[in-house]
Formats: C-alpha cells, sequence, structure tokens
C-alpha cells in the first residue's frame, strides 16, 4: 500500500548528491542558505540510504536532474498514494520541471499518475501528509491556496477527509512543522493550532527551527531524526520510540530536513 505515513516504510525513492546540489549558481533563487561541503554531503546521504536499508527499506537511488540543485529533496515532486501518483507543481520556480522527471521515474517502477495540479496551483509534497483516511495539507511559500483546493478534491476522490492547515511562519513546508508518527499519534511544534489535529495524540515540541517537527517515519515505533534534534528525540524516546540519530547538517544549509531526503512509495 502506497502513502499512509504511518506504516512500515517499504520501498523510498532518494537522490544522492553528486554535482548539481553544490553547483548553485544563486543561492537566493534556490532557497539554499550555504553550498554544502560536498565530500560531508555525499558521506551523509550514504548513511542515510545505510540507515533505512539496515530497517528494511527498499532504497532506489536516483541521478540528480541537471540544473536542479534541490533534486536531492525528492519528497516535494510528487505525492504517492494508495491509488497512484499525484503530480505537482513546484511553487519555487527554479524546481519547476523536477515535477515531470520524477513522474517519469515512478511510470518506470510501475506507478501511475492519478491527479495533477494545474497552474495557477502549487503543491510541493512536503506540504501533504497522509493518515489512513486524512490529508493534511499545508499552505506555505510553496503550496498556495488554488494548489491546496486543487489536491483536496484529488484526495476527496480518493476517500481522504483533507485538513488544510497554514504552515506556521518560520518553516519552509507543513513537514517542517509535524510528521505523523504512528497509527494516531503526531508530533507538532506548539505553534500549530491543535484544532486542526483532533483526532490524534498530539506530542507537542518548542518550535525551536525550521526542522523541528520534521522526522522520518519507518513504522512499528522507529524514527529518525536530525542529529541536532536533541528535545524532539528526548520526547520520541519518553513516549517509548526507537529514535535514530543522523548528521545531516549539510542538507539543512539547503533548507531540508531527514523527510525531506526521501520520497516515500511504498509503505505497508
Amino acid at each position: 500500500m502506497l502513502g499512509r505515513e504511518r506504516r512500515e516504510l517499504k520501498k523510498v525513492i532518494v537522490c544522492s548528491p553528486r554535482k548539481e546540489y553544490f553547483n548553485v549558481d544563486n543561492l537566493n533563487k534556490h532557497n539554499i542558505k550555504e553550498i554544502a561541503n560536498r565530500e560531508i554531503a555525499i558521506n551523509q546521504h550514504e548513511k542515510l540510504r545505510k540507515l533505512m536499508e539496515r530497517n528494511g527499506v527498499e532504497v532506489i537511488n536516483i541521478p540528480e536532474l541537471r540544473g536542479h540543485p534541490n533534486s536531492v529533496f525528492v519528497r516535494d515532486t510528487a505525492v504517492c498514494t494508495p491509488d497512484g501518483v499525484i503530480k505537482l507543481r513546484m511553487g519555487l520556480e527554479s524546481r519547476r520541471g523536477e515535477e515531470e522527471w520524477i513522474l517519469n521515474i515512478l511510470e518506470k517502477i510501475g506507478k501511475s499518475k492519478v491527479g495533477e495540479i494545474k497552474a495557477p496551483g502549487t503543491v510541493e509534497g512536503g506540504d501533504v501528509i497522509l493518515s489512513d483516511n486524512i490529508g493534511f495539507i499545508g499552505i506555505s511559500q510553496r503550496t498556495n491556496k488554488e494548489g491546496a483546493t486543487q489536491i483536496s478534491n484529488i484526495l476527496k476522490n480518493m476517500d481522504y477527509e483533507p485538513i488544510i492547515i497554514k504552515v506556521p511562519e518560520g518553516h519552509l513546508h507543513l513537514g517542517g512543522a509535524m510528521s505523523l508518527i504512528s497509527e494516531d499519534m503526531i508530533i507538532a511544534v506548539d505553534t500549530i493550532e491543535p484544532t486542526y489535529l483532533t483526532d490524534f495524540e498530539i506530542l507537542r515540541v518548542p518550535d525551536a527551527g525550521f526542522i523541528s517537527g520534521n522526522v522520518i517515519t519507518l513504522g512499528n515505533n522507529r524514527v529518525i531524526v536530525e542529529k541536532r534534534n536533541n528535545v524532539v528525540k528526548k520526547i520520541l524516546e519518553n513516549h517509548n520510540f526507537n529514535v535514530m540519530e543522523l548528521n545531516l547538517s549539510e542538507f539543512v544549509k539547503g533548507s531540508g530536513g531527514p523527510s525531506c531526503l526521501i520520497l516515500p512509495v511504498e509503505r505497508r
């Protein structure tokens, strides 16, 4: 089964940094804070891949898209659901073209398109979080109201209840502010209105940075967190989660967190 953040993660697409992530002509254009150290970034990404593989995840590693330094952040490029792939339309202009690139790859591994976001709508995958029957959609710097309406309608046709959330200031995507970590539990920064999350137990964390609520949920109470996210790590451990930490400093420089580096393709 695809999508469904709370289920056990079985297959992901990742995009290892090799050249494009370090070939940044204009930091502001690509919303990259600082050019990463190439050797360290490659090593950090390799550790992420190996950690997921040790936890039973099939990792499909694809080459970067030429001229797209942000293509390493594959989470934003598509939304995979049990019925198929929703083709998105990136909110950051310099990322346009990544939608077609990732759709072609997904189709080659047997996934079909079931919906598409069209102009003037924009949606990025970091703003979409799926539970078994709820689709959380963030309105952010990258996902506009038109895009949120379009993807809400697509998800309704798949029997999801869409819930649109205004992403707190300081967060690029909804996935930086909250993560679904089990069937009925969400970790969320304290600046998200609790009325959005009434069907879930909420683990509140301080809104201390743009990836404060960002983790990779592997399923079966296993999560991956960024090494410096110490408060989140302690809270999760206190709730009996197996927390695996990784230093992803070179991707934080690119405005990304752990979940930004994976596109979940299959959960069971």
